[in-house]
């Protein structure tokens, strides 16, 4: 019989059993944490002296102290002391410290695409902070106009996407 889910081994209730409320309650604390989830930071090995209930981190790599061997989960403080997650592909979190995003790639935590100096495809910085305006072509000895035109377009279609002033 399974007593936890398949996914985040939250504890499931079995027919019969006693203290119902325990079980439920603890999958309460759990789901509370990966739902909407916020950590304080993803460089933090050891549990932070000052942390006040419901502050979440990932825990890095060479964790001590009561996050040793959760190396990558994800730490949160409840009233019932530490609870941990083990993270599953496509889990997301929101770092406080960097204001950024991380994804559980199902192996590691990598940066989400979109970070707040950029969005990134493939490691790659394809759109960076908005870039000064940019003038429409005019003057020039030779003018051709469906150039003008084209021109005119695409400096049209960046300024819509906010990429130009």
């Amino acid at each position: 019989m399974t007593t936890n889910s398949d996914r985040f081994a939250l504890p499931l209730l079995q027919a019969g059993q006693a203290q119902k409320e325990l079980t439920h309650n603890e999958a309460l604390a759990l789901i509370d944490m990966v739902l909407h989830a916020q950590v304080e930071s993803i460089t933090v090995a050891t549990p932070p002296g000052g942390a006040v209930v419901g502050q979440c981190w990932v825990v890095a790599t060479g964790a001590t102290g009561a996050w040793t061997g959760h190396d990558g989960q994800l730490a949160c403080l409840t009233s019932g002391g530490w609870r941990f997650i083990v993270p599953r592909k496509g889990l997301e979190v929101l770092c406080a410290s960097d204001g950024q995003s991380y994804i559980h790639d199902g192996t590691v935590w990598q940066p989400a695409a979109v970070r707040p100096d950029g969005v990134y495809i493939g490691g790659n910085r394809v759109v960076t902070a908005r870039q000064a305006a940019i003038a429409d072509p005019g003057g020039g000895s030779v003018i051709d106009v469906q150039a003008r035109t084209a021109i005119g377009q695409i400096l049209a279609a960046i300024r819509a996407h906010g990429l130009i002033a």
